[in-house]
């Protein structure tokens, strides 16, 4: 199989490193772009849009670029190595998946052209607090009113809520709380009489909230993809996100893994650099291979992100998650070590690293979580 990217697929790698190497080449401008109001500095989403970034994984009759899974690794990899923090998986991944794979013609047209510019963010809100990683628990309702839908329930942890003009929320519309069947997804604004979102910022720099909704109306049309049928494309833009937060993943171990072999060649110790060490250069080369197993993952869990075929695709993205929870934790619990005291500092970059493949391991479900599912499909050859 071939794993050369093609010549746009490079171009658009080196241009997207540049950007993130210039706008974050330094803890000072990510910890900048940080403090502000929203998490990120909106003039750097907009570059972003200009960068054709913001379209990728649109279809270019909507207005996107027509990209695809490997288009996004490229990005979300590159963003990653440099810890930038405009909400790329939050607008892009989750909420404009959901819009690309069950929005109407209607409701693509009036959204996709401004995701594309950069002028208006989506985020997906499917998480509940007494779901875990139960892709079907959902207590939230919506009940049909006439020619509008009331929706009530509450949703937690979505990423970037604060920072997105329209929502993507899931509410049962029939069945018991952890049906598979009778979930459907709606299309809410933001600032909808009724919503209520409690933002606070994430361990790892980031942001998310909690929602509340309290009868809150939408319009029957603000219903995305099919009544009742959500659940399918929920799992297939979970699957993605997993998919790109693996590409995510290795950018941040390959940051992590160069700052730690630096500072191996230039800490003295005993009148020589420590890196002379043997035992220090096997460890080392320890998280080198761990960081190329997880790579390995990533890539195959990019190739199945785009599989429509649920029983397929899911076990492969839980086996590439799986080992990427635990490079994730490797790798940063090595560079802490090789490090030490330094390693835990937040002002040291390390440090911030760290803490966001920490936040990656639990994202979208931890390891015992994904091996339960790819046991219950037999295996990866049993899914084949």
């Amino acid at each position: 199989m071939d794993f050369d990217l093609t010549d746009e697929q490079s171009l658009l790698k080196d241009s997207v490193t540049r950007w993130a190497a210039s706008r974050y080449g330094s803890l000072e401008q990510v910890e900048a772009a940080r403090r502000k109001p929203l998490g990120f500095d909106e003039g750097a989403w907009v570059q972003l849009a200009e960068l054709g970034l913001l379209g990728l994984p649109f279809a270019e009759a909507d207005g996107g670029f027509g990209g695809g899974p490997v288009e996004t690794m490229i990005a979300v990899e590159a963003l990653g190595r440099h810890l930038a923090p405009e909400p790329y998986l939050a607008s892009v991944v989750l909420g404009g998946g959901a819009l690309r794979l069950a929005g109407s013609a209607t409701q693509r047209e009036a959204l996709i052209p401004g995701l594309v510019e950069g002028s208006h963010r989506l985020a997906l809100a499917h998480g509940e607090r007494q779901a875990r990683y139960d892709r079907a628990d959902v207590a939230t309702t919506a009940r049909r009113e006439g020619g509008s839908y009331r929706l009530d329930g509450a949703k937690c942890v979505v990423l970037n809520a604060d920072a997105a003009q329209t929502l993507v929320v899931s509410a049962r519309t029939a069945g018991g709380r952890r049906d598979e069947a009778g979930i459907s997804l709606f299309l809410v604004p933001a600032d909808a009489p009724g919503l209520t979102l409690k933002p606070y910022p994430t361990q790892d720099g980031g942001r998310a909230a909690d929602l509340a909704l309290e009868g809150v109306a939408v319009p029957a049309d603000a219903l995305l993809g099919e009544a009742e049928a959500g659940l399918p494309v929920i799992e297939r833009v979970l699957d993605e996100g997993i998919a790109a937060v693996s590409a995510e993943a290795v950018g941040v171990m390959e940051a992590l893994h160069a700052l730690t072999v630096d500072y191996l060649k230039t800490r003295k110790q005993f009148g020589t650099a420590i890196g002379g060490f043997q035992v220090l250069q096997h460890r080392a080369v320890d998280m080198l291979v761990s960081l190329e197993q997880a790579r390995s993952m990533a890539l195959y869990a990019t190739m199945m992100a785009g599989t429509a075929d649920t029983a397929e695709r899911g076990p492969a993205v839980a086996a590439a998650k799986v080992q990427i929870n635990r490079s994730a934790r490797f790798v940063g619990q090595e560079a802490v070590q090789l490090h030490g005291g330094i390693g835990m500092t937040l002002e040291y970059l390390g440090a911030h690293l760290f803490r966001r493949l920490t936040a990656i391991e639990y994202l979208f479900g931890d390891t015992p979580h994904h091996l339960r599912r790819v046991s219950d499909a037999g295996g990866l050859l049993g899914a084949a």
